[in-house]
């Protein structure tokens, strides 16, 4: 009984049918070797691991979390949208899992190759579409007599909403979502081959008082070349990026163009309070700094320079004499 723990009781009897004969050591291998043959499914193909199962689950809690904000911002409504599960499945039971009428958004997500579905439940759909016009979010079916007017409408909150997806993704691919058509039949998706493995996501969303799930089918042809970034090792890896000569170049400009507040002390005193209470218009303050000697110009509180005053065009000025070696002011 391989993976069980036997008691005691049971690891007993097992060494007592060895001893006595009544079981054999060939007979406990062959049927050790007959419970390791596992059936499989070619028409269930495993295209994914379990560790890229978890990482595609990640996104998409993240994608999740974006697009509960984004409806909610919408549709000025309560939304909670979480992910239900994540499965990979054929294409065709995929399609036969939706309803026959459904709101089906086809998205290309270029540089990658393919297309990705996002189906969206016709009782959500509709909900949706009544908060946008201004109704309480009651849902009602009838996705096969869709209007003009309610087609746009709906592909234009749709079209906005996969563009998190862009955010959810940035850190296995960068892609570019771009709406492709709105379909309401599943059986006229002819996209991939009926057997071709796809992943399924399928989140949880609620809409005010209405409830229903928002699907995500992602073909394994789409998620091939990026299909290594899904790994643990991946994840952990770091993520800095060498900076490139044109982004430095951006900084540098952005730095050198940033204000910065210039200080010259004329020198400092110290005096009584009491002086400091009687003093009036006319009176000279004597500081610690000699004509002679050169002033210290500042950058914020770090003494960078050693000046000379003066005037430009009518103004007080100051000429740079030298820098100060590790912007640290010398003792006097």
């Amino acid at each position: 009984m391989p993976g069980d723990v036997l008691s005691q009781s049971e690891i007993d009897a097992l060494l007592s049918a060895l001893s006595t004969g009544e079981m054999s050591a060939d007979e406990m291998k062959a049927e050790e070797e007959k419970k390791k043959v596992k059936v499989y499914d070619f028409k269930r193909a495993l295209r994914f691991s379990k560790d890229q199962i978890r990482s595609l689950t990640r996104i998409h809690e993240n994608f999740a979390r974006l697009l509960t904000t984004y409806f909610s911002a919408q549709l000025r409504t309560y939304v909670q949208i979480s992910v239900a599960s994540v499965d990979q499945i054929p294409f065709e039971e995929f399609v036969r899992s939706i309803p026959n009428m459904t709101l089906i958004n086809v998205f290309e997500v270029p540089p990658l190759d393919g297309n990705i579905l996002m189906e969206i439940n016709p009782n959500i759909a509709y909900s949706m579409l009544d908060r946008l016009m201004g109704g309480s979010g009651t849902s009602y079916s009838n996705v096969d007599n869709l209007t003009e007017i309610e087609q746009k409408i709906m592909t234009n909150l749709f079209e906005r909403s996969f563009e998190n997806l862009r955010e959810a993704w940035e850190n296995i691919a960068d892609i570019d979502p771009v709406f492709v058509e709105l379909e309401v039949n599943p059986q006229f998706l002819q996209m991939i081959s009926p057997n071709e493995t796809v992943i399924v996501i399928s989140m949880n969303t609620i809409i005010g008082e209405t409830s229903g799930m928002i699907n995500i089918c992602i073909p394994h042809v789409v998620l091939e070349p990026i299909i290594h970034n899904l790994s643990v090792q991946y994840w952990m890896q770091s993520k800095t990026k060498e900076p490139t000569e044109a982004q430095i170049k951006a900084l540098e400009t952005k730095v050198k163009e940033s204000d910065l507040e210039l200080i010259v002390e004329l020198g400092k005193s110290a005096i009584t309070i009491e002086d400091f209470l009687t003093l009036e218009i006319g009176d000279v303050i004597q500081l610690d700094q000699k004509i002679q000697e050169p002033l210290i110009l500042k950058i914020g509180d770090i003494p960078k320079f050693t000046v000379q005053p003066g005037k430009l065009k009518k103004k007080m000025a100051v000429q740079i004499i030298e820098s100060l070696n590790g912007g640290e002011e010398d003792e006097r």
